[in-house]
C-alpha cells in the first residue's frame, strides 16, 4: 500500500493491531508491533528493519529490539492470528507447504546448502514449514515452523558407538569415498559433517531452542496440526504435494488424527487395486495361523491408472482373459481407454463475466489399497481402501502426468476430487504476495526468534490485507492479488 491508502485504513489497522498484541505485556511492545506491520504493508523495495525505518521515520533499533530482544511470545500471537484466520477465510481446505529463503551468509539459522522447490536446485537456503487455510475467495497463515538441516543439530551425530540420538534419522552416511566406474575408490565432493562442538557453537549464536531438533519436513507439518489442534482448529480437507503425499508416515500420521486427505504422490507409489481381497495362507499347523496374503504383489500407481476395467479388456487368442497382474506388456491404453472423463476445476485469473475461461483436464478415479513399506495391514490382511485420482495431459496420452491419494468417503464424486486437489495454486499465491509484497524472505537477522516474530507479523500483516481485499477492493490492489 502506498501512504494514502495505509492512512485510509489506520483505524482498522489500530483495531487488528489491538486484538493479535493483546498478549503483549507492555503498551511499547503493542506500540511498535503496529509500526511494524505499518512498515511491513508501506511500499518499499525492500522490508528490512533498517529501509522501513527509514521510510516509517523512526530508529531501526527499536525495530531490532522488538525483534531480536524483546520478551513477547510469538506463539500466542500466532494462536489469535489463526482464530482469525480460519473466520474470515472460511476454508474449504487447509494447505501444506514449503517455501525457500535464500541465503549469501551460513549464520542465519537453518540455513544450508539444500534443495528448495521454490529454487527448483540446490542452493544456500533457508527452508520454512507452514499451514495454510483456504477457500475460493482467500486465504491465509495459520502457522510456521523452520526446517534445521542435520548440520544443524548435533543429535544426528553418531555417539562412540555409532548410534544416533535423533529418532528421525536412520542412517548418516559419512563415508568419504565412494567406488568409480572401474570400481576404484574415488574421493567424494560433499564436504564432512561439522562437528558436535560446531554445531553446539553455530546454534548458541543463533540462540536455537534445546528442544529444536533435526526433523523431517512432512514431521514439521504434523506437529503443526497438532498444536493447531490444541488451539481448537482442525481441517476439513488437507491438502499437500508430492514431497510430503508420497511419504507413507505422513499419510498414516493424517489418517491416525482422523484428518481426511487429498495429497500428490508419484508414479511409482504402490497399491492392490480396491477390489483386491486377502487370501488364507497356508498353515503348517505350528506356530500362530499367519494373516491373509494378497495373491498378487502391489503393483505402482501408474500400473494401476494405466490397466482398463477388466470388463474392457479383450480376451487373448487362446481365449483366457488378460488381469490386471499380466498386462505390463500390453499394447499401452490411452486415457479415453480408461474411461478419463474432462472435468473444469476453476476460473483462470483472465476470466471475465462476458468470456469465461475454465481451467480443465483430463482425470481418472478409482479405488485403491495402498501397500508398502511402512504401511501395515488389519489383522485381517487387508490395507485401507482410498481413491487415486490421476491427471492426463489429453485423451489420447498414454500415461498420466500427476496423480493423487484422498482418504474422501467412496460417494466422492470425480469434480470434487479434482477441485480439492487443485486446490494448492492458493499458497503459491499466497508465498508470492509474503515475498514480493511483504518481505517474508527480507529479515536479516540471525536469531531463531528473530526470524519467528518476523515471520509471524509478516503473516499478521497478509490476514489485514487479506481482510482489507474482502471488504474493500483498492487495499486488495495494493498486493497484486492476480494469480494464475
Amino acid at each position: 500500500m502506498d501512504a494514502g491508502e495505509l492512512e485510509r485504513v489506520r483505524a482498522e489497522l489500530e483495531a487488528f493491531a489491538a486484538e493479535v498484541f493483546a498478549p503483549f505485556a507492555r503498551v511499547e511492545q503493542r506500540s511498535t508491533g503496529l509500526t511494524y506491520l505499518r512498515g511491513l504493508m508501506l511500499d518499499g523495495q525492500r522490508k528490512s528493519m533498517q529501509p522501513m525505518a527509514e521510510r516509517l521515520g523512526t530508529d531501526h533499533q527499536r525495530l531490532q529490539q522488538f525483534l531480536t530482544s524483546s520478551t513477547w511470545d510469538y506463539t500466542a500471537v500466532r494462536r489469535r492470528l489463526a482464530a482469525r484466520a480460519v473466520d474470515v477465510v472460511g476454508p474449504d481446505v487447509w494447505i501444506v507447504d514449503d517455501t525457500g529463503f535464500p541465503k549469501d551468509g551460513k549464520a542465519s539459522p537453518g540455513v544450508a546448502r539444500q534443495y528448495s522447490g521454490t529454487l527448483g536446485k540446490v542452493a544456500n537456503c533457508q527452508i520454512a514449514v507452514s499451514v495454510h487455510a483456504a477457500s475460493e475467495a482467500a486465504s491465509a497463515v495459520l502457522d510456521w515452523r523452520l526446517f534445521l538441516p542435520t548440520s544443524w543439530d548435533q543429535t544426528c551425530l553418531p555417539d562412540p558407538d555409532g548410534q544416533i540420538a535423533n529418532p528421525h534419522l536412520r542412517r548418516r552416511r559419512d563415508d568419504p569415498t565412494t567406488l568409480g566406474v572401474a570400481g576404484e575408490p574415488k574421493v567424494k565432493l560433499r564436504k564432512p559433517p561439522p562437528t558436535a562442538a560446531q554445531i553446539t557453537a553455530r546454534r548458541r549464536s543463533s540462540k536455537i531452542p534445546e528442544a529444536a531438533r533435526y526433523a523431517p519436513k512432512w514431521q514439521l507439518a504434523l506437529d503443526m496440526l497438532d498444536e493447531l489442534a490444541a488451539w481448537g482448529h482442525t481441517p476439513p480437507v488437507l491438502i499437500a504435494d508430492a514431497g510430503y503425499g508420497q511419504v507413507a508416515a505422513f499419510r498414516t500420521g493424517l489418517t491416525e488424527r482422523h484428518l481426511p486427505y487429498v495429497v500428490a504422490t508419484t508414479a511409482t507409489t504402490t497399491a492392490h487395486p480396491g477390489h483386491a481381497v486377502p487370501e488364507p495362507a497356508a498353515h503348517t499347523g505350528v506356530g500362530r495361523r499367519p494373516r491373509p496374503r494378497y495373491p498378487h504383489p502391489a503393483r505402482t500407481l501408474k500400473h494401476l491408472a494405466t490397466t482398463p476395467p477388466p470388463q474392457s479388456i479383450d480376451t487373448t487368442t487362446s481365449g483366457a482373459a488378460a488381469t490386471t497382474e499380466d498386462t505390463d506388456t500390453a499394447t499401452p491404453v490411452t486415457a479415453r481407454q480408461v474411461g478419463a472423463r474432462r472435468v473444469r476445476w476453476r476460473q483462470a485469473a483472465r476470466s471475465t463475466p462476458e468470456k469465461p475461461v475454465w481451467m480443465s483436464g483430463w482425470f481418472t478415479a478409482q479405488r485403491v489399497r495402498p501397500a508398502g513399506r511402512g504401511l501395515a495391514p488389519e489383522n485381517d490382511g487387508t490395507y485401507p481402501e482410498l481413491w487415486l485420482l490421476a491427471q492426463w495431459a489429453g485423451p489420447d496420452a498414454t500415461e498420466p502426468s500427476d496423480y493423487w491419494l484422498s482418504t474422501l468417503p467412496p460417494d466422492t464424486n470425480l469434480t470434487t476430487l479434482v477441485r480439492l486437489a487443485k486446490a494448492r495454486w492458493r499458497i503459491e499465491g499466497d508465498y508470492r504476495e509474503l515475498k514480493t509484497a511483504l518481505g517474508l524472505d527480507h529479515f536479516e537477522g540471525r536469531s531463531w526468534n528473530g526470524w519467528h516474530r518476523h515471520v509471524t507479523l509478516v503473516a499478521a500483516a497478509h490476514l489485514f490485507v487479506t481482510i482489507q481485499r474482502l471488504t474493500r477492493q483498492p487495499a486488495g490492489k495494493a498486493l497484486g492479488q492476480n494469480r494464475t
